[in-house]
C-alpha cells in the first residue's frame, strides 16, 4: 500500500481529502487543455476559433486551480505548520492556523460563489453557451462535476486544521499543535 505523506497527529479522513482535492480538479483541467490542443470537446474545437490570449488564459486557469488545490495540502503536511526555509521573509516561521484557515475559508466562500453563478447562468441560459453533441456534453459534465467536491473537501480539512493547531485541539494537555515536547523536528516530516 502507498504511504501517505502526512503529519502523525493528523487525521487519516484529513489527509485522503486532502490529497483527493488536486484529483477532484485535474478532470476540468485536462478538458480545458483538450480543448486548447484542438480536441473535439466541443463542435468548435477542430475550428480553431481560439485565439492566442483565449488559449494562454485558459491554460493558466487550468494550471492556477491546480497550484491552489494543491495548497490544500499544506493543511496536512508540515509546510502549513512551519513556513519551507526556502521562502523569503518567512522561512522557518510558524504559519498562524488563524491566518491559514482564514485562507482556506475564504478560498471556500469563492468557490462557493463561482458554483453559484454557474448555476444560475446556466439556469437563466446565459452566455452563448458551448455548441456540442451528447456525448461531448456528457464528457463535460463528467469532468466538471468532481469540482462540486473541492469546497466541500477544502472546508472538510480546514476546520479539522483548525482544531488541531488552535487551543480546541490542545485541551487534552498534550501540547497539541505545537512543536516540543517530544515531538519530531518540522524537517523530519517532510
Amino acid at each position: 500500500m502507498m504511504k501517505i505523506k502526512a503529519l502523525p497527529d493528523v487525521p487519516r479522513w484529513a489527509v485522503l481529502a486532502a490529497h483527493a482535492v488536486p484529483l477532484v480538479t485535474l478532470p476540468s483541467g485536462l478538458w480545458r487543455l483538450a480543448l486548447v490542443a484542438g480536441l473535439p470537446v466541443t463542435q468548435d474545437a477542430e475550428l480553431g476559433t481560439m485565439s492566442f490570449g483565449e488559449s494562454v488564459y485558459v491554460v493558466s486557469l487550468s494550471v492556477v486551480s491546480e497550484l491552489l488545490a494543491f495548497l490544500t495540502l499544506g493543511l496536512v503536511r508540515s509546510w502549513g505548520e512551519v513556513f519551507p526555509r526556502w521562502m523569503p521573509f518567512l522561512g522557518g516561521r510558524r504559519v498562524n492556523p488563524k491566518a491559514a484557515t482564514g485562507a482556506a475559508f475564504a478560498g471556500v466562500a469563492g468557490l462557493c460563489s463561482i458554483v453559484a453563478w454557474g448555476v444560475y447562468a446556466s439556469i437563466a441560459d446565459l452566455g452563448p453557451g458551448i455548441p456540442a453533441s451528447p456525448a461531448q456534453d456528457a464528457l463535460l459534465i463528467v469532468c466538471y462535476t468532481p469540482l462540486l467536491a473541492w469546497p466541500v473537501l477544502v472546508a472538510a480539512v480546514a476546520a479539522s486544521y483548525y482544531r488541531r493547531r488552535t487551543s480546541a485541539g490542545r485541551g487534552q494537555g498534550q501540547g497539541r499543535g505545537q512543536y516540543g515536547a517530544g515531538r519530531p523536528a518540522a524537517s523530519s516530516w517532510v
